[in-house]
Order: structure tokens, then C-alpha cells, then sequence
């Protein structure tokens, strides 16, 4: 009889970045393994399947609580942990896997997701009621599970020193790349990206939340350094949600789209965000801090050069393959920039590197790594 796994599916009722997708492509992956049944809890109810789409509204109905309710976080979680606490008392689970910081109590085995410490190096980039929240529990919920799932060889050697562990305790199971992250034919862009104003292979491209650890502010200043004549040929491209921080790159933005050198265009459903991806000419990413770094990953499925910082975990996803940058010298940017826009070679051959190093990346290895976890943790 399979062995039934409760997995936190609750961050799905929010459109998707980089949790939500590693939690929807693990466990379509875990799917595959006979011998597990995966049961999801969306915050409110148990399901066998997981939500195609993030619920109607979700984002705004979510700022207006926080915004209105006092103590919202601690209030969304009490009544969350009574519903997940009765649905297991009615379907019992032999495990329980959570993505998030924040695991609920459960009475037995639990492992946990651990995909980075940007709570602890930059609490700065996020709001101060959420990271109340990591605080009150992130160091409880580490000590109390069996095994801590982490993305990156960096983010284990990270974890285990801060939180006081042995290594062992951390399993690394790298990430994973959608199959619609792939290379495509420039006549098969042409339509998807008409609406934006966009032609293949003629923009430059950032994707990530707008938020100060994206360090979005380097790819401007870079870009505003470039000759006229490639800013104009190459308009620097936005993909992303507003964040909780927009305003800090407003005033340049504005003057950017203003003359044209820029576009923002917001978050994108999956699809159409594999084809903005395939249709750059670059991936610019000068992250101050990353767990794993997935759009790096995505862009090399899919033929695109990488831009990318040298920090934390970024050189174990794009080794080689990527060109890489320090997080504070715009003009050293702009240079790695020009350069592979003028030198046809160099862009093949980074273009090249980009798709053999994406090969050893895959959601099928991520999920053996996990189920292997899995069983490892019911039989001790």
C-alpha cells in the first residue's frame, strides 16, 4: 500500500514565483514514484490534486488583510493549523513535507524545504510582520525536522553552521527545469511577443520580484551605460511581480520607459513567460543572494546567455557557463553586456555552455532525492 505524504500546498492559492513553482514541479515529479500517495493542503481543505491556478484575487485580498487585520499572520496560522490538524485526524499521514519556513505542529515525522537564508543576511528586503513570522518559528521548525530539503551544496554548508546542525541533516536536492523552458525558433515568437512590443532576440531581460535583493537597480544603471545605438536595439525587459518595494526603482524606471530604453511587464503566466525567456538575447542577473537562482536555470534550457552575480549559490547552477559580474560595479556590467552582444562567437559559445549545463538539472532527480528522503524518514 502506498505510503501517504502530506505536502503544504497552501503557497499555491498565490500566483506562482520561484516556491510555488518548485513546489507544483515536485510533486507532479513525486507523482511518478508508485509507492507514495501525496495528499495537499491548501490552506483550508485536503485535496489529491493539486490547483491548476492561484485563486481569483488572491494577491489583493491578501494585501487588504494584512493591511486591516491586525496581527494577520498569526491569526491566518492559528485557523490554518485547526484545519490541517483536523483533515490528518480524518486521512492520517506516515509524513509531512512543507515548503515554507513555517511548517505546522504535526505528530509525527516532518521535513521541511529550507531554499534559503535571505530572512537572516537580508531582513531588509522583506516586510517586518513576515519576518516576525520566520523568526517565531524558522529556528523551532529546523530543529524539529527528521531531514531539511535545501536547493543548493552553499545553502546546506549555510544552514548547518547557522542553525547548529550537522551537515547530514540537510539533503541537497537541486532544482529542476520545466520542459517549456526551451530554445524556439524566432518565427514562433514573433505573435506571443508582438503585445509587448518585442522582437526575438532584441531585448535584454530581468526576472524576479521587485524587490532590493534582485539588485534590479544594478541591471538599470548598467543598462543606462550602454551606447545609445544597443540601449535602443536592446531595451532592458522587466518579467516580475511588484513586490513589497517597488517605489526604491520608480523614478528611474520612469525616465527609462519614458524614453523607451525600458519596459515592464508585470507578472506572466507560465507560458508566456517561456516564450519571453527564449525570446531574449540576455538573462541579466545581479541577485545579492540566492538559494538556488531557477530563471538562471530557465534561461540556459533555453538557449540565453546569462549575465549573472557571483553569490551564494549562482555558481553552482550556471558553473561555466555563465558571465559573471560583481553586485556593485554597474561599468564592469555594461561591459560583460556589450561584449556579448558584439561578439557573435562569445554568445554562441556561452549560448552552448548554457544548454549542456542545463542538462544536469532535472525535477525527476529532484524528486528521487526527496522520495529517498521520504523513506529514509518513515522506517528510522
Amino acid at each position: 500500500m502506498p505510503k501517504r505524504i502530506a505536502l503544504n500546498a497552501s503557497i499555491l492559492r498565490a500566483p506562482r514565483t520561484g516556491i510555488g513553482q518548485y513546489l507544483a514541479e515536485l510533486a507532479n515529479a513525486l507523482a511518478k514514484q508508485d509507492d507514495l500517495q501525496l495528499q495537499f493542503f491548501n490552506g483550508l481543505n485536503w485535496n489529491q490534486q493539486l490547483p491548476d491556478t492561484a485563486m481569483p484575487g488572491y494577491s489583493r485580498l491578501s494585501a487588504l488583510i494584512k493591511r486591516w487585520v491586525p496581527a494577520a499572520y498569526p491569526l491566518r496560522r492559528a485557523l490554518e493549523q485547526q484545519r490541517f490538524t483536523q483533515g490528518l485526524r480524518k486521512q492520517p499521514a506516515g509524513l509531512y513535507h512543507d515548503p515554507s519556513l513555517c511548517p505546522f505542529e504535526f505528530d509525527g515525522p516532518m521535513v521541511m524545504t529550507l531554499h534559503d537564508l535571505a530572512h537572516v543576511h537580508h531582513p531588509e528586503t522583506q516586510p517586518a510582520d513576515r519576518i516576525a513570522e520566520i523568526d517565531r518559528h524558522a529556528a523551532k521548525a529546523v530543529q524539529r525536522a527528521t531531514r531539511v530539503m535545501v536547493d543548493s551544496e552553499y545553502i546546506a554548508a549555510e544552514a548547518a553552521h547557522y542553525y547548529g546542525f550537522a551537515k547530514d541533516k540537510f539533503v541537497v536536492a537541486p532544482l529542476g527545469c520545466a520542459e517549456r523552458f526551451q530554445p524556439r525558433e524566432p518565427e514562433d515568437l514573433r505573435e506571443p511577443l508582438q503585445q509587448f512590443g518585442l522582437v526575438p532576440g532584441q531585448y535584454l531581460l530581468c526576472v524576479g520580484t521587485l524587490e532590493p535583493r534582485k539588485n534590479l537597480q544594478l541591471a538599470l544603471n548598467a543598462h543606462q551605460r550602454l551606447s545609445e545605438s544597443l540601449r535602443r536595439q536592446y531595451p532592458l525587459v522587466i518579467v516580475g511581480m511588484a513586490g513589497w518595494l517597488p517605489e526604491s526603482y520608480s523614478q528611474q524606471l520612469q525616465q527609462a520607459l519614458a524614453a523607451g530604453f525600458a519596459r515592464v511587464l508585470g507578472y506572466q503566466p507560465d507560458a508566456l513567460l517561456a516564450q519571453i525567456v527564449s525570446g531574449a538575447r540576455l538573462l541579466i542577473f545581479p541577485s545579492l543572494y540566492e538559494g538556488f537562482g531557477l530563471p538562471v536555470l530557465e534561461a540556459m534550457s533555453s538557449g540565453v546567455p546569462v549575465v549573472l552575480s557571483r553569490r551564494a549559490s549562482l555558481p553552482e547552477v550556471a558553473g561555466g557557463a555563465g558571465s559573471y559580474i560583481d553586485v556593485d560595479d554597474d561599468m564592469g556590467c555594461a561591459q560583460v553586456i556589450t561584449q556579448l552582444l558584439e561578439d557573435q562567437q562569445l554568445w554562441q559559445a556561452k549560448r552552448a555552455a548554457g544548454l549542456t549545463r542545463a542538462q544536469q538539472f532535472s525535477w525527476q532527480r529532484c524528486a528521487a532525492v526527496t522520495a529517498d528522503v521520504y523513506r529514509q524518514v518513515m522506517v528510522s
